[in-house]
């Protein structure tokens, strides 16, 4: 036997793609497979931003082996059955697949390692495939992983990292593996309207603009909200269309603070996968309860829904909500601002939050999604877990003329400067020409309900 077969995943690249590399070596024939797990389509984690995406990036692969010889398989069932099936098939040896960590990928893992084993063939699986440093590479001497970032940043700044590794040139397949067809976006029903196109051409076309053009910048604008100033690479690191050892590399090429700053802000998203890997139920879990008492979403419904629809009459809280159904991305500073208004002023469970976000965010993702939200409603990993972000106060400094504001919310765009983070303020007529809420809480209301819930009062 002279064919391995990889299992893509979530890393659907060509460029800097180690188990692709490590199955072609020896000019080895290879299988590149994709299954389509039915048990993650059956679930709610199978949004329509998501699916639409990857069925961008499913046939951006495709294109690109096809380029080089090659084709992609894909089939549609339990991962550990038709990656079985496949290897039979093409009367592989071996398999090769990046490393995942979530409670779910390791179980699957397990699975295949044992049922490939039975059938007298390997499983590899290669780390820093889909991060930058592996979960467990670092850890501190008192526990199995950093519990706050900041010494986990200084240790992980210090890590060699391996030399990404070039697209391959030719890719041989074996005959006589059948595939179904690739999925369309077209046929996916509920995308958001401005979703952003995926694939690995399309990542790698916005990261070439954004080393260019963007990131001098980013340590002094990701903050602002109008600027959209972030690089949007968010949905490409999630699906894999970019490797994050090659984005830290080219980053720390271009030096300077805007790149130390996107730097810090990859070293975040592997700090929340050796969070996630060693607890894996934080994904559902308080990481470090506060034993708070959450309104219960049937008290609080009306507020939900409202914070959901954003017309909360906070107006950058509706502005991000709104980016968020439109587009299913949200910028960073809004994902904080609508998490603190949710979890720390409606007091709201962060996991309503959480399933809301994951629904239509295309970057959705249970470490950094799970996390970032404990992050802000106090019961993750911030060492400041009493923090409460003002709705008011954070419009005026983060989009301090409203344009962020009247982009997203149409209803305000006559008002001018930055009354219209409280059009509330307006007078007479200005006022009752708008239709628009009046705040669903008064925010020192929601404040003092949190501390009184905190036990502080």
């Amino acid at each position: 036997m002279n064919v391995s077969v990889v299992l893509f995943t979530s890393d659907l690249r060509l460029h800097d793609h180690p188990p692709l590399r490590a199955a072609l070596e020896g000019r080895r024939r290879a299988v590149p497979l994709f299954v389509r797990d039915t048990a993650v389509e059956r679930s709610a984690f199978a949004a329509p931003n998501r699916l639409a995406f990857l069925a961008d990036c499913l046939r951006d692969l495709d294109a690109g082996l096809r380029e080089r010889g090659g084709r992609l398989v894909v089939r549609s069932g339990d991962v550990v059955d038709e990656v079985c099936k496949v290897a039979a098939e093409a009367d592989a040896d071996e398999v090769h697949m990046a490393a995942d960590f979530s409670a779910y990928a390791r179980r699957r893992e397990e699975r295949l390692r044992s049922a490939l084993e039975a059938e007298g063939r390997r499983l590899l699986v290669h780390d820093a495939v889909t991060t930058a440093i592996a979960p467990g590479a670092v850890t501190p001497a008192s526990s199995d992983h950093f519990a706050v970032f900041t010494p986990y940043f200084r240790q992980w700044s210090q890590q060699w990292l391996r030399e990404p590794v070039g697209a391959p040139r030719t890719v041989r397949v074996p005959d006589g593996v059948g595939s179904e067809e690739l999925p369309a976006r077209a046929a996916v029903a509920g995308v958001s309207e401005g979703l952003a196109p995926g694939g690995e051409v399309a990542g790698r076309k916005r990261l070439t603009a954004w080393l260019r053009a963007g990131v001098a910048s980013y340590g002094d604008r990701h903050d602002d909200l109008a600027g959209d100033a972030t690089s949007r690479l968010s949905p490409h690191l999630h699906f894999g269309t970019l490797s994050p050892v090659e984005l830290v590399g080219r980053a720390r090429q271009a030096g300077g603070p805007g790149a130390d700053a996107f730097v810090r802000q990859l070293a975040w998203r592997d700090f929340h996968r050796q969070v996630l890997a060693a607890r894996p139920q934080s994904a559902t879990a308080d990481y470090r309860t506060k034993h708070d008492r959450w309104r219960s979403e049937r008290t609080a419904r009306a507020d939900i829904e409202a914070w959901r629809e954003g017309r909360t009459g906070y107006p950058v809280v509706d502005a991000a909500m709104r980016q968020l159904l439109h587009e299913g991305w949200m910028h960073n500073r809004g994902r904080l601002l609508s998490a603190s208004f949710l979890a720390k002023t409606l007091y709201v469970d962060w996991r309503v939050g959480a399933r809301h976000f994951l629904e239509l965010l295309v970057d959705g993702d249970i470490a950094n999604n799970q996390l970032n939200w404990q992050w802000m409603a106090g019961t993750g990993t911030d060492t400041r877990p009493n923090r409460v972000l003002n709705p008011v106060t954070q419009g005026k400094r983060h989009d301090p003329d409203g344009a962020y504001v009247r982009r997203w919310v149409p209803e305000l765009a006559d008002v001018a400067g930055p009354v219209v983070h409280e059009p509330w303020k307006l007078q007479g007529l200005d006022r009752a020409a708008l239709d628009y809420p009046d705040p669903i809480v008064d925010l020192s209301d929601g404040l003092a309900r949190f501390r009184r819930a905190r036990g502080h009062d």
